[in-house]
């Protein structure tokens, strides 16, 4: 990690106050004077600031209710992310553990652990992600078979695995689905001859949404919800 990210997360500073902070000599590494804010530390690096020892907290873990509009991306030269919605003094390292599109609403997690996201999004994990469906028209029958059994999405090669389908009225469904290829679930229903109209994750594993949060809110994941991934 760098200096002054170091430096930022163990304090109220920003990054470029913490930047200047080094620069007029009042930070040390190992007792020694450190100017470079680039300067990459150890794991056990002993920093200190005015002479107080600095410590960082851990990884961070959040659960955000995405609205419509935002990308999930750390950068987009064209649209909002969803990092612009976190009230974080430094939000360096911190990324989407998985995606939605522009357009769907709900449930993303967001961390500075890149192993935790990875079982997040990881296909041998299985994690398990429960989406609300609107539908432009009436569910045929044999939909919820058929998503059992796997469909052929366009442009693959084999079926996406077993997936469950809960009826809520002819044109909403709660759909669950083990895995993350791109925009799949819009895809399972076009190639069952459907259109999503409006489309909401409601959970990931056992993570779910909270009911609390307003569209654009986000809040720290308690610590069962972190191991439950």
């Amino acid at each position: 990690m760098r200096l002054d990210r170091f430096i930022s997360q163990a304090t109220s500073l920003s990054r470029a106050q913490a930047q200047r902070a080094i620069r007029h000599g009042s930070v040390t590494v190992a007792g020694a004077l450190a100017r470079d804010p680039s300067l990459h530390l150890a794991a056990d690096a002993q920093v200190s600031l005015d002479g107080q020892p600095l410590t960082i907290a851990g990884p961070r873990y959040f659960m955000l209710h995405k609205p419509a509009g935002y990308i999930c991306a750390t950068h987009d030269g064209a649209h909002p992310t969803v990092l612009d919605l976190l009230h974080e003094t430094d939000k360096e390292g911190l990324h989407p553990a998985g995606r939605l599109d522009i357009d769907t609403t709900g449930l993303v997690l967001i961390s500075d652990d890149g192993e935790w996201s990875h079982r997040v999004t990881s296909p041998r994990r299985e994690c398990a992600k429960r989406y609300r469906v609107t539908l432009a028209e009436d569910l045929e029958a044999e939909v919820a078979q058929r998503f059992a059994e796997g469909v052929l999405l366009k442009g693959e090669e084999k079926k996406t695995r077993p997936a469950q389908l809960e009826v809520i009225s002819t044109r909403e469904v709660v759909l669950t689905i083990h895995e993350g290829k791109y925009h799949q679930v819009k895809r399972m229903f076009a190639a069952v001859g459907n259109h999503v109209t409006a489309l909401h994750r409601e959970s990931i594993g056992a993570i779910r949404l909270d009911e609390s949060l307003r569209p654009g809110e986000y809040r720290p994941l308690r610590k069962d919800e972190i191991l439950s991934i």
